[in-house]
C-alpha cells in the first residue's frame, strides 16, 4: 500500500515541478521567478526524500539535506541582489 501512496506523490510533486517551471518561464516580475524557483527547490527535496523512502537508502537523506542548505543560501542571495543589486558588500 505504501508503495501506491509513494508512486501517487511522485506524480503529485513531478506536475507541481512543471507547474514551477512554467511560472519561471511566464512570470512577470522577478520576485515571482524567485519564489517560483525557490518553490522547485523544495519539490526537488521532496522528491529526494521520497526517492530514498522508496529505495531504504540513508545516503540519499543526506543529498537532500545538502541540497536544502544550497537553496536557503541561493534563495538569500537572489533576495540580496534584488533589494541592493550586488550580492558581497
Amino acid at each position: 500500500m505504501i508503495d501506491i501512496a509513494i508512486q501517487f506523490t511522485f506524480g503529485c510533486f513531478t506536475a507541481s515541478l512543471f507547474m514551477n517551471l512554467w511560472k519561471i518561464l511566464r512570470a512577470e516580475g522577478v520576485g515571482d521567478r524567485v519564489l517560483a524557483l525557490d518553490t522547485m527547490v523544495i519539490n526537488v527535496i521532496a522528491l529526494i526524500v521520497l526517492y530514498g523512502m522508496q529505495y531504504s537508502t540513508e545516503i540519499i537523506f543526506e543529498s537532500a539535506l545538502i541540497i536544502s542548505m544550497l537553496g536557503f543560501v541561493s534563495t538569500v542571495a537572489y533576495a540580496r541582489f534584488m533589494l541592493r543589486g550586488n550580492i558581497i558588500e
